[in-house]
């Protein structure tokens, strides 16, 4: 449930940023950028063709006013300015085309990169122990899924290539200036190095609140997701303005955040660009005076006067896209932290393969002791053992905090076990890939999980391949067949946004279906039958109990009407089994189970 209105936390402890230097956190992109060095390749040599084609229109213009205008006789002025018209035209068409195929190459690069890094890290975020969610926010990781592979695209896509086609251009223009003035470009280039020591130190800056700016967004992200997930609750304790006010101030925060991070990129553009300016203008007004004093002619002047233009808007447009870059770096740190992320529960090195599983599987805990991660002092599991037969029933009663659920997640992988052995038909899970040990069981949770998707492919979940005949079959086996071909389009009815179109009920015989289509040896139910009513608790007790056929299954319950045909009925009490044996046993020899089962049979 949402929590009170307070300011936006910090980073949680799974994905603390790492401490690495500004623009160098971008290397973390390049394993999404090196299986296109050839697409890489093509956009720098159109970069580098363009920045060239720039770079020769002074030349061109130095020609037209010296040979076109100044020394050309007048009788060949017309035929001359034709000619070096023609080559400004030839420079401006080159210009174009050049730029229009590195725009095509730098964005179809920075959309396919961005494509790559966002697939990469939701794959990876799925790969990741609920432990890594105890500790998470969802709307955290969808942040830096959206908004920080947004930024990288812009940089990738974009500001890079703008970067380095500005960088060639000054350098080039700079090269030329020194080449043709030498005495007074060497007095510029050293103003220069002194303009780009302040501008490192207010880039630094610029980068710390960059990431700020972007971790406060994901704050107003995860607020957002978790009241958003929850708005029955929120409506129906009148918490809309509170909440609303709560995103308020994580917005104000991030504004805030955003304000200052703004205001120092600002100044340090204006300084960056005032400082140059006037570095150049003084190279400029050194050029003039040696026109007047007939060192250069008026060709070489303009010459100047363009490649000056030129070095101004490269630093100009450079002192934006550093601004672009730290903003990228920032956004790069969190999705690597995200890749980073290394879940507790590892595939095995050499997976042992399992065998064949007839009449249902086999399981043995012995001596398991577990606590989670976020409870450390606090053992969920202690000295549990237990043993299943293919074939066999077992349920698991208990009061609430007893740790029935925290063996169906162990028996998952979900978490490891600190101590003891959990084996699966004879092997060590730890030792079973995770695929196909979670192949081989079905889980029907205690809340019930719709997709948003229709009815069909909600139950096809549970098996992608199977036809939709066998899809109906397992519906009909779970009672959800009628209400399903009553809905307004039957089978191909869209459910809603975790299954808001249906009742409690409904949902947990979709999640039935889902199971027994799935058709696996082991069958895990916690609480399958708590969302319905006693007539639909007798249709589906029916359906899971031909499903149960052949089959080993685990069941949790909190209503002992539901386990009182389980082959043995496991009690446990703070981790540990207290009793085990038949419901008439357990009965009779009185303790927990007969105090839980009076209560709920005499009520």
């Amino acid at each position: 449930m949402p929590g009170p209105a307070s300011a936006p936390s910090s980073a949680p402890d799974a994905l603390k940023p790492a401490a690495r230097p500004g623009p160098r956190a971008l290397s973390g992109l390049w394993p999404f950028l090196r299986p296109y060095r050839g697409r890489i390749a093509m956009a720098g040599l159109f970069l580098l063709l363009a920045a060239l084609t720039t770079l020769a229109f002074p030349l061109a213009l130095k020609a037209l006013i010296d040979e076109g205008l100044v020394a050309a006789d007048p009788g060949q002025r017309v035929m001359a300015l034709r000619d070096h018209f023609l080559a400004l035209f030839g420079v401006g068409v080159a210009l174009g085309l050049f730029s229009a195929l590195r725009f095509y190459s730098v964005t179809w690069l920075g959309e396919r990169v961005t494509a790559d890094l966002r697939n990469a890290v939701y794959r990876h975020v799925l790969s990741q122990s609920p432990e890594f969610f105890e500790t998470t926010q969802t709307g955290e990781v969808l942040s830096r899924i959206t908004t920080d592979t947004t930024v990288v695209q812009t940089v990738v896509g974009s500001s890079l290539s703008m970067g380095l086609r500005n960088t060639v251009m000054g350098i080039g223009a700079l090269v030329m200036l020194v080449a043709t003035n030498p005495y007074v470009m060497t007095q510029v280039l050293g103003i220069l190095v002194l303009v780009v020591l302040p501008a490192l130190y207010f880039g630094r800056r610029v980068r710390k609140l960059s990431r700020a700016s972007q971790d406060r967004v994901a704050d107003t992200s995860a607020i957002a997701a978790e009241v958003l997930n929850a708005i029955p609750v929120v409506q129906s304790y009148t918490g809309e303005k509170r909440e609303a006010d709560r995103f308020a101030l994580a917005s104000e925060s991030a504004f805030e955040t955003a304000r200052k991070r703004t205001r120092l990129r600002a100044g340090m553009v204006a300084f960056i660009i005032s400082a140059t300016f006037g570095a150049l203008l003084w190279g400029l007004y050194q050029g003039t005076q040696a026109v007047i004093a007939g060192r250069i002619s008026a060709g070489h002047l303009g010459q100047t006067v363009v490649y000056v233009t030129l070095l101004v808007s490269s630093v100009a447009v450079l002192a934006e896209v550093y601004g672009d870059v730290l903003r990228a770096a920032g956004a790069t740190e969190r999705l690597m932290e995200l890749l980073s992320a290394r879940s507790p529960v590892a595939e095995p090195a050499q997976p042992v393969v399992l065998p064949a599983a007839r009449g249902g599987s086999a399981l043995s805990l012995a001596g398991v002791n577990f606590h989670y991660p976020s409870r450390p002092q606090q053992l969920a599991l202690a000295d549990f053992n237990l043993e299943l037969k293919p074939g066999e029933t077992v349920a698991l009663v208990g009061p609430s905090g007893a740790g029935k659920s925290t063996v169906l997640q162990l028996l998952l992988r979900f978490y490891d076990a600190q101590s003891g052995q959990l084996r699966l038909d004879g092997q060590p899970l730890t030792q079973l890939a995770l695929h196909e040990l979670r192949e081989r069981i079905a889980l029907v949770p205690q809340e019930s999980v719709i997709f948003s998707a229709n009815a069909l492919e909600n139950i096809r979940y549970g098996r992608p391949e199977a036809s939709d005949e066998e899809v109906m079959a397992a519906a009909r086996a779970a009672f959800a067949d009628d209400f399903i071909r009553a809905l307004p389009e039957g089978y191909q009815t869209f459910l809603g946004e975790r299954g808001v179109r249906l009742s409690g009920g409904q949902r947990q015989r979709i999640s039935i279906a889902r199971a027994i289509l799935k058709n696996p040896p082991l069958l895990l139910l916690d609480e399958a039958t708590s969302a319905l009513d006693a007539e639909s608790e007798r249709m589906v007790q029916a359906a899971l109990e031909a499903a149960m056929k052949d089959r080993s299954t685990l069941v949790i319950a909190h209503r002992l009407a539901t386990v009182q045909r389980a082959d043995r009925i496991i009690v446990m009490e703070q981790g540990r089994i207290v009793d085990q044996g038949s419901h008439a046993e357990l009965i009779a020899r009185g303790g927990l189970y007969a105090r839980l089962a009076a209560l709920q049979f005499v009520s």
